[in-house]
């Protein structure tokens, strides 16, 4: 399946619903950061959080992965709060790596020859865009209940 932009608010809307597991790449342990904030609210609405930071830990419960390689389930998107300087072909890398199909990267994570790269390796890609405003904009009503399927 060819990759792409994701801009669509339908489709965005049914890789949420068919999303059950979402690793959260820079997580914070600070409830006052937005990556904090974010998996949290991803959390209560049923979502299954992995999150990632080499400093290690647990952050809402779940034991920390210091890299993407590290996790064994199988994930349906990568959730990305890091700087952009930081990132480099390595995301995408390891996004295919570990069986994700879609690439997510937050607000004011802009990088577009790493977009590019991802969308033609066959990522659905989500850039400058925030998963939680997303969610948000579903309609509850079509939403199944998550807790009651994992």
């Amino acid at each position: 399946m060819p990759g792409k932009m994701l801009t669509d608010g339908h489709e965005i809307h049914e890789l949420l619903m068919a999303a059950v597991r979402v690793a959260v790449v820079g997580a914070s342990s600070k409830p006052e950061r937005p990556s904090y904030e974010i998996a949290a609210y991803l959390q209560q609405q049923g979502y299954q959080i992995v999150p990632v930071n080499p400093a290690g830990g647990e952050i809402l419960g779940q034991p920390v992965v210091r890299s993407l390689r590290e996790i064994k389930q199988r994930v349906d998107i990568v959730d990305v709060f890091r700087n952009p300087a930081d990132l480099d072909a390595t995301l995408v890398d390891d996004t295919l790596a570990i069986g994700a199909r879609v690439l997510w990267l937050q607000d004011g994570v802009v990088r577009d020859d790493l977009a590019k790269l991802a969308v033609e390796r066959g990522l659905l890609v989500a850039m400058d865009d925030c998963i939680k405003r997303r969610h948000a904009q579903l309609d509850y009503c079509e939403i199944p209940s998550r807790n009651n399927n994992r």
